[in-house]
């Protein structure tokens, strides 16, 4: 038996209609469920939308939000880290918001799929916390 019902399935995979319940919970989401999901300003205006997250190895906690943002039809998309901090999940909007305007984000760092940044050094990384003003540990909320 197992622990999501009485009914015996495969080892390892999970009733179909389980599946949602194990990819969002009231307080949990699965990473590849954030992926997509709406970033809006304070304003409510949509700004983007997450397109993947940087997660910290040693903690386990998501540093970034890589955000998809400008193009049509993903071209000419750029893509902007934002510190995880930042953003507040608004259950009415299901979506993210953030406190930033559309010219700060477009000044913000920023890279396209053909450039990406490296971060193995810390030092990208660094930068975005300097332009955005949070720093490790920081929390917003």
């Amino acid at each position: 038996m197992n622990s999501y019902n009485d009914t015996p399935h495969t080892a390892g995979t999970a009733p179909a209609e389980h599946l949602d319940s194990l990819s969002e919970t009231r307080t949990l989401i699965a990473a590849s469920k954030v992926n997509g999901t709406h970033v809006y300003n304070r304003q409510g205006d949509s700004i983007g939308s997450i397109y993947d997250v940087m997660i910290d190895k040693v903690s386990g906690r998501i540093s970034y939000a890589i955000m998809s943002f400008g193009g049509f039809l993903g071209l000419g998309e750029h893509y902007h880290p934002l510190p995880w901090s930042m953003l507040q999940y608004d259950r009415q909007q299901g979506g993210y918001v953030v406190d930033i305007d559309r010219d700060r984000l477009e000044g913000g760092p920023s890279f396209a799929t053909s450039a990406m940044p490296d971060w193995s050094t810390g030092t990208y990384g660094e930068r975005v916390d300097d332009y955005y003003g949070v720093h490790p540990g920081m929390m917003t909320r």
